[in-house]
């Protein structure tokens, strides 16, 4: 099968994760949401995703195509629905176009809304991405339907007898290094990825993911429902939180609730509300209504876009957004929305240039053997430009 997992509208919503990604390489469970269909459907799978963003995520046609919602979450129901399809049929669900097969080539979700005529309604429950916090809200159960995807006929590796283990439903991968730790399965699965380190003295709680070559550094308490990305760097208190990959936590401080992406550092004793002190529902922003808007949950902690770092000793209110490309230090609580390209914190802040950017992305990610090149400058450049508008001091001194 030919899988071409389209951004529809609903992408802007996803926002600033998806304005270094299509919706379709979110990472909810162990997997992204492409190796979910990957690995369910043995497909080849590519994307169809902003203009600026297809060097590093083409779209590859061939003359059978299945064009799938990049938001959608596999499971075992649609699989079969979409393995149905004939040419020029489509799915839906509540609006939403899920799937559309064609030996047409579209260009562009517009094209694909267009020609979905023979429209079908999608009679079962499905799940989709519709904003950032869905990633964390979904992340436990998806742990699980992706550690029985991971490890359905396979062995575990051997453990050292120096680690405690509390329950049956742990799988360790081969060059797993984990001494003294105490791993507790009992409320979901604990998953070990490939290469992956556990250091001393670390707590951790199912479901949970380490992958390919990340670390749990050493004393760390890890709460359930949590993920870390591969070549992440990950310590201190954390509780139902994605990291994407390549990014570190290395230090105390609690995070929970939230969503980190990739190339991004929070500094030594960061701090993440994920509770309000009047216990009340939180309120994210949302960059298509421009305002914040009502999450209807109780927890929610930060959202945090790719390559933006913290200072050490930072603090950050319940239901924070930072975008692309922030740095944020100093004293006190920032704001709760912070643009892509800032630099400052409470007292103010002030635009990061790109050519700064580009020379701080360039050293991070040489430090995990990526080359930092012309694409990922474009992509940058891009964000950089559909982005100022939410830089407000920008938008004053063009207007004084």
């Amino acid at each position: 099968m030919n899988i071409i997992l389209f951004d529809d509208n609903g992408r802007d919503n996803l926002l600033p994760l998806c304005y270094t990604r299509p919706c379709g390489d979110l990472r909810v469970g162990i997997l992204t949401i492409a190796k979910k269909w990957e690995h369910h459907l043995a497909a080849q799978v590519s994307f169809l995703t902003q203009d600026y963003l297809t060097i590093k995520f083409p779209a590859i046609y061939t003359q059978e195509n299945y064009y799938i919602n990049g938001r959608l979450l596999v499971n075992y129901a649609i699989l079969d629905l979409i393995q149905e399809l004939q040419a020029g049929q489509s799915l839906h669900k509540d609006g939403n176009i899920v799937a559309f097969k064609s030996s047409e080539i579209y260009k562009n979700y517009t094209a694909i809304e267009d020609a979905c005529t023979s429209k079908t309604e999608a009679e079962i429950a499905l799940d989709l991405i519709t904003y950032t916090h869905d990633i964390f809200t979904f992340n436990g159960q998806q742990l699980q339907v992706d550690f029985e995807t991971l490890t359905a006929g396979r062995k575990s590796k051997e453990a050292s007898k120096t680690n405690t283990f509390i329950g049956d439903n742990i799988f360790i991968e081969e060059g797993v290094s984990m001494e003294a730790a105490v791993l507790n399965s009992t409320s979901g699965p604990i998953y070990i990825g490939k290469n992956a380190t556990v250091m001393e003295g670390s707590l951790i709680k199912g479901p949970f993911a380490l992958c390919e070559k990340s670390t749990i550094k050493m004393g760390s308490k890890i709460y359930g429902d949590t993920t870390v990305g591969p070549q992440c760097k990950v310590g201190g208190e954390v509780s139902n939180t994605v990291f994407f990959a390549n990014s570190n936590k290395g230090h105390d401080g609690f995070i929970g609730n939230s969503v980190i992406g990739e190339w991004c550092n929070l500094g030594a004793d960061t701090n993440c509300s994920n509770l309000k002190n009047n216990y009340a529902e939180v309120k994210l922003w949302n960059y298509p209504k421009k305002r914040f808007t009502k999450t209807e949950l109780q927890f929610c902690g930060l959202v945090m876009g790719d390559h933006s770092k913290c200072s050490i000793n930072t603090m950050f209110n319940t239901g924070t957004v930072i975008g692309v490309s922030a740095n944020i230090f100093g004293a006190g609580f920032p704001r709760n929305f912070i643009p892509s390209f800032s630099w400052g914190g409470s007292a103010g802040f002030s635009t990061y240039s790109l050519s700064k950017c580009y020379e701080t992305s360039r050293l991070v990610m040489e430090r995990r053997n990526v080359t930092f090149d012309e694409t990922e400058k474009n992509i940058l450049k891009n964000i950089f430009q559909e982005s100022e508008e939410y830089r407000i001091w920008e938008n004053k001194k063009l207007h004084t």
